[in-house]
């Protein structure tokens, strides 16, 4: 019986931290968030459970293998000279990722948003998810993070320094708090890739009324530009801003870079990849570019 495959991607929150591809079975699934690394998760049922709908819930997923892009040729090649015996889950995936075009379309439509106090616009996206069946799941948490210090740094100026300041992620956390004010409140929204003109684009809103408040924000927009390149339907300038702000980390867009729907300029981004392998020759690796990005209620 041939196995069907569904093969999409969709934003990991909270918080976000980039565009996660998917392969899923009816069995099994595989997630990468670099198409580096892929994760293998069996799917385990639950036995006896009926909804109150009289459906039987899916069940869980847990991680039972990784497996590195540059082996999965080679362990097909194992299984089918018998020289190892591999569970048939996992080879199914690996024949399937070894053909497989990325990134996958992006289908998490349904979008929980913090809200502007005032008006009660989109203020920072929360939660996404592609099912509305899901949205019961997620916790009911008016509350946005930024990506931690630790896995985001965010250069501090030398004011910032002698002052000794918290990190810009900390503190652009609680200027979205103040600004979601005393009692903040969360809404879902079901998006379209046409409507765009109400959300911000880079899940977080840009419009502050201070300079300072709008430079914290774009600082850390900057620094997460080799991950918000991953987003799906940006428009060419948005695109063309973030890989002129990627040139200050090299060593992720080399990271995420096969997982980025478009590019606008060519040359620009041929120029940090090859930067990037050079300096991975000559540098000692960075142990952020080694971290395991947490994979949150998928």
């Amino acid at each position: 019986m041939t196995t069907t495959f569904k093969a999409y991607s969709q934003r990991l929150t909270p918080p976000y931290s980039g565009q996660i591809q998917i392969v899923e079975s009816a069995r099994a699934r595989a997630v990468s968030i670099d198409n580096e690394t892929w994760e293998i998760h069996f799917l385990y049922g639950s036995r006896g459970i009926v909804n109150n709908d009289g459906k039987k819930p899916r069940g869980s997923f847990r991680r039972v293998a990784v497996v590195y892009r540059s082996q999965l040729k080679t362990i097909a090649e194992q299984a089918s000279s018998a020289a190892r015996k591999i569970d048939e889950r996992v080879l199914e995936l690996i024949h399937f990722l070894i053909d497989a075009s990325l990134p996958f379309p992006a289908v998490d439509i349904y979008e929980y948003w913090l809200l502007d106090h005032d008006d009660e616009s989109p203020l920072a996206l929360i939660f996404s998810c592609a099912e509305a069946e899901q949205m019961a799941s997620f916790p009911e948490r008016p509350e946005w993070t930024a990506l931690p210090a630790a896995v985001l740094p965010v250069e501090a100026t030398e004011d910032e320094k002698q002052r000794d300041l918290p990190p810009v992620n900390y503190r652009l956390e609680l200027l979205v708090a103040e600004r979601a004010g005393l009692y903040p409140r969360a809404r879902w929204f079901t998006r379209r890739t046409s409507e765009t003109d109400s959300f911000p684009s880079l899940l977080i809103t840009e419009d502050w009324q201070e300079e300072s408040q709008q430079q914290l924000c774009q600082r850390y927009l900057d620094r997460q530009a080799p991950r918000l390149l991953m987003l799906h339907w940006l428009v060419d300038e948005e695109r063309r801003r973030l890989e002129l702000a990627a040139k200050a980390n090299v060593l992720e867009v080399e990271r995420f870079y096969t997982l980025y729907p478009d590019i606008v300029d060519s040359k620009l981004m041929n120029a940090m990849r090859v930067e990037a392998r050079l300096r991975g020759v000559t540098e000692e690796p960075d142990p952020i570019l080694n971290r395991r990005d947490g994979i949150h209620y998928l």
